[in-house]
C-alpha cells in the first residue's frame, strides 16, 4: 500500500455501562479488516469485555488504556456499543459509531445530540445503519429476544420456586447450552410449563424469543406467536392477560394503541411476567404504559403496582439483554457488520453511510423545532 493511501482508523472504546460485556468489534472481525487493508484499529483495554485484550493484540490491533478515546487523533472513528455515560456532558469532536438511543425522542435525546453539535462531531447510529431495503445491516435482535425469553421463563420459575425471595442478579453465561440446561432443570422441578406470548414473533427479535422457548422445552401449543396480522385490530389485548409470560419484541416506529391498560392488570389475569425487550421506556408511544424505568442486571424485575393482590406482576426492561451471552452475540453482530465496515473508506459515497449521516443532520435540525 502506498504512503498516499488514506487509512481508516477505528478506535474501539471501553464500554462503561454496568454489566456490559459485549463488543462492537470482535478480534476475528478486526483481523479480517486489517488483512483487507486500509484500516488501523486501536483497542482500549477492558476487564469487562468478553474478549481478552490479548485476542485483539494477536489480531494485529494496537492496545491503549481504557477510556482514552477523548484524546484520540481527530480522524479516529470512536466505535462502541452502548451510549456514553449520562454524567459526561463534554463536547464530542470525533465521529462516533454506537447505539446512541437519541433518534426517537427518548429521554435526554437533545442533550446527546447537542454534544455532537458543540464539538462538531458526527454520529453514525448503529440502529439506523440500513441497507437499500431499509433493513438494519447488523442487530442484536435475535439474541435480545433469545435472552429476553430466557429471563421471562426464569422469572416465572422463580415465582414458583423462590419462596418470596428477591430475584437474583443476572450474570453472563459462557454459552447458550449452559443457560438452556439451567432453564430446563428449573422447569422440571416445577412440573408444569408456562404459556408464553411473543409479540413481534416474525422479526429478528421475536424469532429469537420463540427459539429460546422451543429450546427450553416449551411445547409449540404453549408458544403464542403474534405479529402485525394479529395486532391489526388494535390494542389493548385481553389475550396478553391470558398467558403466563409476555415478551414484547416489536420495533416501534410510530404511535400505536397500548397493548395493555392498568385496568386490565388490576383485574383477574393469568399474566405474571412481562419482558419488554423493545425497551421503549421513555418513548412517548410506549405500548406498555404501566412503567417508565429500565431495570438492570442486578435489579432485573420491577414489581408493577396492581390492585390484584392474588397475582403479582413483574416486569423486566433491561436494555442490553444480549450481554447475557456476550461472546455469541458479539461474534454474530460483528460478522453482520463487517461488509458495512469494509465500505467505511468510501463512506462519502457508500449509501449505508451517507443515509446514516443525513439522518444525523436531520435529527439535529429537528431539535430546534421540537420541544421536550
Amino acid at each position: 500500500m502506498s504512503a498516499a493511501t488514506p487509512v481508516t482508523h477505528l478506535w474501539l472504546r471501553e464500554e462503561t455501562k454496568p454489566m456490559e460485556h459485549r463488543a462492537a468489534l470482535s478480534p476475528d472481525v478486526c483481523k479480517k479488516l486489517l488483512e483487507h487493508g486500509g484500516f488501523e484499529i486501536t483497542v482500549e483495554e477492558s476487564k469487562a469485555r468478553i474478549f481478552a485484550d490479548s485476542e485483539y493484540v494477536e489480531a494485529g490491533c494496537r492496545l491503549v488504556p481504557g477510556d482514552s478515546w477523548r484524546t484520540a487523533p481527530q480522524d479516529a472513528i470512536i466505535t462502541g456499543l452502548k451510549e456514553l455515560p449520562e454524567n459526561d456532558t463534554s463536547a464530542l469532536p470525533h465521529t462516533h459509531i454506537m447505539f446512541a438511543h437519541c433518534y426517537k425522542q427518548q429521554g435526554g435525546w437533545k442533550d446527546v445530540l447537542s454534544r455532537f453539535v458543540e464539538g462538531q462531531g458526527l454520529l453514525y447510529d448503529l440502529e439506523f445503519l440500513q441497507d437499500d431495503s431499509g433493513r438494519r445491516v447488523a442487530a442484536f435482535g435475535f439474541y435480545a429476544g433469545f435472552t429476553g425469553s430466557a429471563v421471562g421463563i426464569d422469572a416465572w420459575c422463580h415465582q414458583q420456586l423462590g419462596h418470596g425471595e428477591k430475584y437474583p442478579v443476572i450474570k453472563p453465561y459462557p454459552n447458550e447450552d449452559v443457560l438452556i440446561a439451567e432453564t430446563k432443570e428449573k422447569l422440571a422441578r416445577i412440573g408444569k410449563l408456562p404459556r408464553i406470548m411473543v409479540m413481534g414473533a416474525l422479526g429478528r427479535c421475536g424469532s429469537g424469543a420463540v427459539s429460546y422457548a422451543r429450546k427450553a422445552g416449551i411445547p409449540e401449543e404453549n408458544i403464542i406467536q403474534w405479529d402485525m396480522a394479529e395486532t391489526a385490530k388494535g390494542g389493548p389485548f385481553q389475550e396478553i392477560m391470558d398467558v403466563d409470560i409476555f415478551v414484547n419484541c416489536i420495533y416501534l416506529s410510530s404511535k400505536i394503541p397500548p397493548f395493555m391498560t392498568q385496568q386490565q392488570i388490576d383485574s383477574e389475569r393469568q399474566l405474571s411476567v412481562i419482558v419488554d425487550v423493545s425497551c421503549d421506556t421513555t418513548n412517548p408511544f410506549n405500548p406498555i404504559p404501566i412503567y417508565s424505568v429500565n431495570t438492570t442486571f442486578d435489579n432485573a424485575l420491577l414489581d408493577i403496582p396492581t390492585a390484584n393482590a392474588t397475582k403479582p406482576l413483574q416486569l423486566c426492561s433491561i436494555d442490553h439483554l444480549p450481554t447475557m451471552l456476550p461472546r455469541e452475540s458479539s461474534n454474530q453482530f460483528a460478522i453482520d457488520l463487517l461488509p458495512t465496515l469494509l465500505q467505511l473508506p468510501a463512506r462519502s459515497s457508500a449509501p449505508v453511510w451517507t443515509r446514516a449521516e443525513k439522518l444525523f443532520h436531520d435529527k439535529v435540525a429537528s431539535m430546534a423545532a421540537t420541544s421536550d
